[in-house]
């Protein structure tokens, strides 16, 4: 069964955000957009350029009223001190939420149960708590926060105008489609 247009089961976890330690729940995902950031851990090596540049476009995400979240299964101690000491997590402004048993990445598909760690999963959350989009990379192969963002406003377009899709490489702006009998075969 796809994950899609589930809801996100229920969770309470702890984040480090801002400088403090914060509860994080299913609930604190409710009413606004949000996306969830998985990763294998933290002091590696493509997780803080996958972060940093999630950072770097956090205030078009916010803009947007979409908040940010990393998880990887670190406790949130070991979040804040890998924002304490580097350079590129220093800049995350956003949850860093800690999984150290596992939860969150099991309830979303993305954890390697040999190696206690989770994929790279990203996914979307619509404000009444389903998911709307996820991708899975293996370990290797680091995600682009553009293309996120690309995919938050298609998404977003979609759900306040429902009778429309946005086709492939769809910028904000650009012509979407109407789906329908007229449409078959001319595309």
């Amino acid at each position: 069964m796809s994950l899609i247009n589930t809801f996100v089961k229920p969770f309470k976890a702890t984040a480090y955000h801002n400088g403090e330690f914060v509860e994080v729940s299913d609930e604190t995902l409710k009413g606004q957009w949000s996306v969830l950031c998985f990763y294998p851990a933290d002091f590696t090596f493509v997780c803080p350029t996958e972060l940093e540049d999630l950072a770097d476009l956090y205030d078009e995400f916010s803009s947007r009223g979409v908040e940010v979240y990393g998880i990887s299964c670190d406790t949130h101690f070991a979040h804040k001190a890998w924002h304490d000491t580097s350079d590129a997590i220093s800049k995350v402004q956003y949850p860093l939420i800690g999984d150290p048993t596992g939860t969150l990445a099991r309830n979303f598909e993305v954890m390697v149960e040999d190696q206690g760690v989770a994929l790279r999963g990203t996914f979307l959350i619509n404000p009444e708590g389903q998911i709307k989009l996820f991708e899975v990379n293996d370990e290797g192969i680091g995600r682009d926060a553009n293309e996120m963002l690309r995919k938050v406003r298609a998404a977003q377009y979609v759900a306040a105008h429902p009778d429309e899709v946005c086709p492939a490489k769809w910028k904000e702006g650009e012509e979407t489609l109407n789906p329908s009998l007229d449409l078959v075969g001319k595309i």
